[in-house]
């Protein structure tokens, strides 16, 4: 009797254990994107008119730096916005990040759900004050 008393306390405790081990109570969100989406630190694109390069901040925040499509990085940015933000897009996967420069509108459109396998993986949209985009080109990863 002992002996099946023993062995029942042992298999609950190893039952316990395994799953004290499985259960996570509160998943990690990876900058309030959802549990799906990786996004990266740093990023580097190209269109066809210009290489951008975005970079979270210690803050949380994201900056923007752009150069003409034939500059090198290493070069002084032409521009440079901070106080980004990225904005999830539903929760297939897909994100951009934002930036506003004196009223005009700059985003970074990550394209993980696309109707094309052929879509480039990021857009360049720039929206001027009065909401007509100015800007819309598809851009390839230089750096990810």
């Amino acid at each position: 009797m002992i002996k099946k008393l023993l062995l029942g306390a042992l298999c609950i405790a190893q039952f316990s254990l395994i799953s004290a081990n499985d259960f996570t109570p509160n998943p990690i969100k990876d900058n309030g994107t959802g549990y799906f989406q990786n996004v990266p630190k740093s990023v580097i694109i190209k269109t066809k008119k210009f290489k951008v390069r975005i970079d979270k901040q210690p803050n949380g925040n994201y900056l923007y730096q752009s150069w003409g499509a034939n500059t090198k990085i290493t070069a002084k940015p032409a521009m440079i916005i901070s106080n980004g933000e990225l904005i999830p897009d539903g929760s297939g996967g897909n994100y951009y990040f934002e930036f506003n420069n004196n009223g005009t509108i700059y985003q970074v459109w990550r394209n993980y759900l696309t109707a094309s396998a052929k879509k480039a993986p990021y857009t360049l949209v720039v929206i001027d004050q009065n909401g007509k985009t100015i800007v819309n080109q598809d851009a390839q990863i230089v750096k990810n």
